[in-house]
């Protein structure tokens, strides 16, 4: 009789990763999730809340499938962005206003998904505690800035108006900003919100001494200090709010924004200064075409000794720029900046004839195409460099990097906000400046056509400020620093490594899973 051989023993099936919540509480989550996210924007600007959206927006994720995921950041994408950007309706209606949510709510729900596919290969990838409360972490956190730098460079120049990082800006974790940047904040704030939640999904309490290491990692983050940088001098500035008519569809005389300028700027006429800054859209000409303007902005210059860094639309050949310039006591202006990143469907129309077919009432109210800028953020005054960023290339962290790199002793960030007076938009730009403030360790000066305006220094409190829809001037001594922090020389590549990391370790994950199965 023939002996049978022995049963090799069956390899285990891991199980599944099912999901926490069914699909209806999933849904109101990510719902709860958006609304609490926006509240840690200003105007709100109530920052522990991002921590509480992060979480149930987790929660909801975890152990979905991708069609499951792509429903749950739908809706929190668009609960999320339809009041964040709410401004965008101010003056032209509901049409831009839903075309700019709805697209990031579609790019959202998208992205989310590795995040979703994450929780369910990781843990089955990494089974061990360290895997599960460690590990899992990092790759959520990672995926998560994956999905701010999707947003916030495609389609078109992106709008990264939404990273969670930007929500620190009067948090004690603003300071982490100036060690790993903006991408890196963003990256820790998922980290340990993640950490969290897998703390409590695997029990930590029954063990304390395992909570050493989520409890330590948090301490850490809440006690260190800002990357040193260091002072070198004061540079007296001047910064002018004119409150004049500078809205698109504002109704107004020739030449009365210039005019609202010098009024606001008259208070400071004989007053010892370095240099005087007037606000994106504080000029209703192009200087260099219009004689008029330019022996005005030659007056101010000669009343205050000082040069005026100005603003103004400026054509060459068939090209228009926003333009940033140097006017000086001799009526020239040698050095300028042109605006990087002109915003889409604002300041140009990207595929216009496409556009035009679907809403030619809207396009053709943009009647001129400003062009991108290739010339330095830079300008130099009396041998000190200043570097500056024109409205919403405050958020764009290339244009700020330059700046720094270039030998930038302090910021100067002009913008034309009138358009959304009444709204949150200035508030929420407000503090993108202030995190720069902190991220760079540099001060910063923001002005505004009308408002708010505010002087900062580089830990990010408020030297000066001026209040929404008033004219008056600032006239502080600004604090110049060198030095560059780690955030502003490791900021670009934590970014690709937490790119490019993320996506590997979830490929990663993908291949052990289905190699254990």
């Amino acid at each position: 009789m023939t002996e049978l051989a022995p049963e090799r023993p069956r390899r285990s099936r891991p199980v599944l990763q099912r999901p926490l919540l069914p699909l209806w509480a999933a849904v109101a989550a990510a719902a709860v999730s958006g609304f609490l996210m926006d509240l840690s924007y200003p105007q709100a600007n109530i920052w522990p809340l991002a921590f509480v959206a992060v979480a149930l927006l987790l929660l909801a994720l975890i152990g979905r499938r991708a069609s499951g995921a792509l429903l749950v950041g739908a809706v929190y994408g668009a609960v999320f962005f339809f009041l964040l950007v709410s401004w965008t309706s101010r003056y032209l209606g509901v049409v831009p206003w839903a075309a700019l949510a709805s697209l990031e709510a579609a790019l959202t729900a998208v992205a989310v998904i590795p995040i979703a596919l994450a929780y369910r290969w990781l843990p089955r990838a990494l089974p061990g505690p360290v895997g599960r409360l460690v590990g899992l972490p990092v790759v959520i956190g990672a995926l998560w800035v994956g999905r701010e730098l999707f947003l916030g460079s495609w389609p078109y120049t992106g709008f990264p108006w939404a990273r969670i990082g930007m929500t620190q800006s009067e948090s004690p974790l603003g300071a982490l900003s100036s060690w790993v940047g903006v991408s890196g904040l963003s990256f820790l704030i998922v980290f340990a919100v993640a950490m969290l939640v897998e703390s409590v999904r695997m029990r930590l309490w029954r063990r304390p001494v395992a909570l050493l290491v989520p409890s330590g990692i948090v301490l850490v983050l809440l006690v260190t200090p800002a990357f040193p940088t260091t002072a070198v001098g004061t540079m007296r500035i001047g910064a002018v709010q004119g409150n004049g008519p500078s809205g698109y569809f504002d109704e107004r005389e020739p030449y009365s924004i210039v005019q609202a300028q010098t009024d606001a700027t008259e208070p400071l006429f004989g007053e010892d200064m370095d240099l005087l800054v007037w606000p994106e859209g504080g000029l209703d000409y192009d200087p260099f075409q219009d004689a008029a303007l330019a022996r005005r902005m030659t007056m101010v210059t000669t009343r205050v000794g000082a040069p005026l860094l100005a603003n103004a639309a400026t054509g060459r050949g068939d090209e228009f720029f926003n333009t940033s310039i140097l006017w000086t006591q001799d009526g020239v202006a040698e050095q300028t900046h042109d605006k990087r990143f002109p915003v889409p469907f604002g300041e140009y129309v990207p595929d216009r004839d496409f556009y035009n077919a679907i809403v030619p009432d809207l396009i053709g109210l943009i009647g001129r195409e400003y062009t991108h800028g290739t010339n330095p953020p830079l300008i130099e005054v009396d041998g000190i460099a200043v570097g500056l960023a024109i409205c919403f290339d405050v958020i764009y962290d290339e244009v700020i990097t330059e700046g720094v790199r270039g030998g930038a002793q302090v910021l100067v960030f002009q913008t034309n906000n009138a358009d959304f007076r009444g709204t949150d938009e200035n508030l929420q730009q407000l503090a993108f400046a202030r995190m720069r403030a902190i991220e760079t360790g540099r001060s910063v000066v923001n002005i505004s056509t009308v408002g708010t305006s505010q002087m900062i220094r580089p830990d990010g409190t408020t030297m000066a400020a001026l209040d929404a829809d008033e004219a008056g001037a600032l006239l502080e001594d600004v604090e110049l620093r060198t030095g560059l922090t780690a955030g502003v020389v490791l900021g670009p590549w934590v970014q690709q490594l937490l790119l490019w990391g993320g996506l590997g370790a979830l490929l990663f994950g993908w291949w052990r899973a289905r190699r254990r199965l």
